[in-house]
């Protein structure tokens, strides 16, 4: 490891620092400090690693490097001009590391998302009237002129635009001395709102509310955490907006979680209205050059409001002030890959370790929120009715034992009656099928064959718009065949069950002239896409609305008063332990998306299950109910929040490979009275992308360092090698 660069300094000499490195590994490695050069803990720096230049932080000082490493130790290259990560971030990329077993520097890698590959950023050319009138003046030159006559800078191309010239009319009088060219000032990445720019009109439920959150962000308070607990409709946004009007006033920054993109889209013009300008966004789908700058200003304290995706939790915040996690109940904050995380419980822990507040928004909580709040953790602010005096949407159950639908369909005649009537008043309907494509399956009537991924445990699943099979696993895909691959019969394949393609061609065929939208992920091309065909919707150009869980987000339809779900009962029979707990929050809020602005909202339930506790609360409106009974079976079951779960995946090419490594890994679990090593088993999934998999269930009561736990047994047991893979899911929301 000799370098070109070795100091000519003693050994007594050195400074060495610590840096962590944005790669999948644990420790840091060891620098020695160029003479000159000021480093601190948090510096972003550049460093050699192998044959390759990376970033990297500074961890800490090494007061006492080895003086045996002196020679074969290298320098720091560089110390970025950038903002150096905070103590606070770097103590939660700590924290997160040690509890869900992840390597710290891949923790690391989702601070630094700054683009640094990209180079500098090219400047934005303006130009600006400074000479004299040409001595040869044309109708073009004379519109450009008009224009630029105010003296200010003005951008080439956006004034080119204006006065409907070409570019080389403005190159013409430049050359003549009539323009001048300048560069134009960075536009700032996002202007601050302005906290009273159009205060909201309160109803008594939501001023009250309002009070308490901004009690809640005054300086020096310290951690605290609420629950914003308000009925669909409730206007829960508004209110906590009010925390945000104060934390702006403070000079402080605000960071939004929410669950999925495309929630952004209203959320962001309601922004927009509230406080005059948009919030900074962070998401996937941000070209690198945004990301890029939208980092900077997160860094360097320009963005005051922050609305992201989970990964926004991992920003170098300059004076992050207050963190606001939206729909903190929904699954999609749970990052299945890479580090297994849960963005609402990583949010609380940031800020504790912040010693800020944070204000989870719900009205369907988490099992694990509901009942912190039952025992007083949170602080709960209520907000038990709609906004403007709106009712909550009726909910009957339509029992399908008694009514079922006709012979190869999937609406009952009860629900389609009562589509028929809303269409007549020029009112919207919403069918809910949580079931991308056109159908879950499709076989073969004469022989029986049915279509199944090569490569995981899953059928394909017919998308009738892409004329494809898909895997909605591993990706596989394949043109849909004319006749059975297996028999050779032709005119013989047929669609099993119903997806929301399906559901779009029997609605059209019962209301042919009823104009039809189809809501799924996977027929989504872009945000812009989504946000275009929101619009179409809010605006009254759709009828009937067919969507997955997609329709559930927050969204806000103002002509939709009837919500149909086709299937109740599918999240029920997954053998997942939160299945009645997750049904119910997403019936209850996609019905919530019913009579929200005017008339009285209505939902119908199609199920096969009735009395189904589930079922039963969500048509009697009895929330309490339903927590009473899910608090009370995971209390004496001890599953979360009463105890805790880990989950243990093993995979590899070949099943004897991987059952045999988990048998012997089951085989040396450290034997505890608190614990419960269950497995393995087969999972559910049993092949994905060709990797045959196995699953141990580890649990544990509630007070039980399971992290600490893990990490020994891991330490201790069979290493894997070759194909086989292991990942640690402490926490775990799926359990396919």
């Amino acid at each position: 490891m000799n370098d070109s660069r070795t100091s000519p300094a003693s050994p007594s000499a050195m400074r060495v620092v610590d840096v962590q490195v944005p790669v999948a590994v644990d420790q840091a490695y060891s620098y020695r400090v160029p003479r000159g050069l000021v480093l601190k803990p948090g510096d972003v720096v550049g460093v050699p690693l192998g044959p390759r230049e990376v970033l990297g932080v500074v961890w800490a000082e090494n007061p006492n490097p080895d003086p045996r490493l002196h020679n074969r130790l290298k320098d720091v290259s560089e110390k970025l001009d950038v903002p150096p990560l905070r103590e606070e971030l770097r103590r939660m990329v700590d924290w997160v590391a040690t509890y869900t077993l992840s390597p710290r520097g891949q923790v690391l890698r989702m601070t630094l998302r700054m683009g640094e590959h990209l180079g500098p950023e090219r400047q934005r050319m303006g130009v600006r009237l400074v000479g004299p009138q040409p001595q040869r003046m044309t109708p073009a030159r004379r519109r450009l002129i008009e224009i630029l006559s105010d003296g200010l800078l003005h951008g080439k191309s956006d004034v080119a635009k204006e006065a409907g010239v070409s570019p080389g009319v403005i190159d013409g009088l430049v050359d003549e001395g009539t323009l001048s060219v300048e560069a134009m000032p960075r536009e700032p990445a996002a202007p601050i709102p302005d906290p009273d720019f159009a205060p909201a009109d309160f109803s008594p439920d939501q001023a009250k509310a309002a009070e308490t959150m901004r009690e809640l962000v005054q300086p020096g308070g310290g951690f605290r955490a609420a629950l914003l607990d308000g009925v669909t409709g409730s206007g829960k946004t508004e209110v906590y907006f009010e925390a945000v009007a104060e934390v702006i006033r403070q000079g402080r920054q605000t960071l939004i979680l929410m669950p999925e993109i495309a929630l952004t889209g209203q959320f962001l013009d309601r922004f927009a209205r509230r406080f005059g300008v948009r919030p900074l966004e962070w998401h996937s789908e941000l070209t690198p050059r945004t990301r890029a700058r939208n980092w900077a200003a997160i860094a360097a304290g320009e963005a005051r409001v922050v609305v992201g995706a989970r990964s926004a939790l991992f920003l170098p915040y300059a004076d992050l002030g207050l963190i606001i996690v939206d729909e903190e109940h929904d699954q999609a904050y749970k990052q299945e890959d890479g580090a297994h995380y849960h963005a609402r419980d990583m949010a609380v822990v940031r800020a504790s370790i912040a010693k800020i507040p944070i204000v989870l928004a719900s009205a369907t909580p988490s099992v694990e929120t509901e009942v912190n709040a039952r025992k007083g953790r949170y602080q709960r602010i209520p907000l038990p009715s709609r906004f403007g005096g709106q009712h909550m949407p009726q909910i009957e159950a339509i029992d399908l034992r008694r009514a079922p639908p006709m012979r190869g369909r999937f609406i009952s005649p009860v629900l389609a009656e009562q589509i028929g009537h809303a269409i007549e008043k020029r009112e919207q309907a919403l069918l809910f099928l949580n079931r991308r494509g056109y159908a879950p399956l499709t076989l073969c009537r004469a022989c029986g064959h049915r279509f199944a991924c090569t490569i995981c445990d899953a059928w394909l699943v017919d998308h009738r718009f892409r004329q494809r099979l898909v895997c909605h696993h591993c990706g596989f895909s394949m043109p849909r065949p004319h006749q059975c691959p297996h028999c050779g019969a032709e005119e013989t394949l047929v669609a099993v069950g119903p997806g929301v393609e399906r559901l779009q061609e029997e609605a059209a065929s019962l209301f042919p002239d009823a104009r039809t939208m189809v809501l799924s992920s996977d027929l989504i091309t872009s945000i812009e896409t989504m946000r275009s065909e929101l619009n179409e919707i809010a605006e009254g150009r759709v009828d009937i609305i067919i969507g997955t869980q997609l329709v559930a987000k927050g969204h806000n339809f103002p002509r939709l008063n009837l919500v149909g779900v086709v299937d109740a009962d599918l999240g029920l029979s997954n053998g997942d332990p939160r299945a009645a707990e997750r049904t119910f929050q997403l019936l209850n809020q996609v019905i919530g998306r019913a009579g929200r602005e005017q008339g009285r909202g209505v939902g119908f339930l199609q199920t096969h299950q009735p009395e189904h506790p589930v079922m039963k609360a969500l048509v009697a409106c009895d929330r309490e109910a339903f927590y009473a009974s899910e608090i009370d079976i995971r209390e004496r079951t001890l599953y979360p929040p009463f105890g805790r779960l880990a989950s243990l995946i093993i995979s590899a090419g070949d099943r004897p490979t991987a059952e045999g490594f988990a048998r012997k890994l089951a085989g040396c679990a450290p034997v505890d009275e608190r614990v419960q090593v269950l497995g393995p088993a087969e999972a559910p999934l049993a092949v994905i992308k060709g990797r045959y998999r196995f699953r141990l269930l580890v649990k544990s009561v509630r007070s039980f360092d399971l992290s600490n736990y893990l990490r020994s047994w891991l330490a201790h047991g069979p290493k894997t090698k070759g194909n086989l893979k292991l990942e640690v899911d402490v926490d775990p929301q799926s359990f396919l």
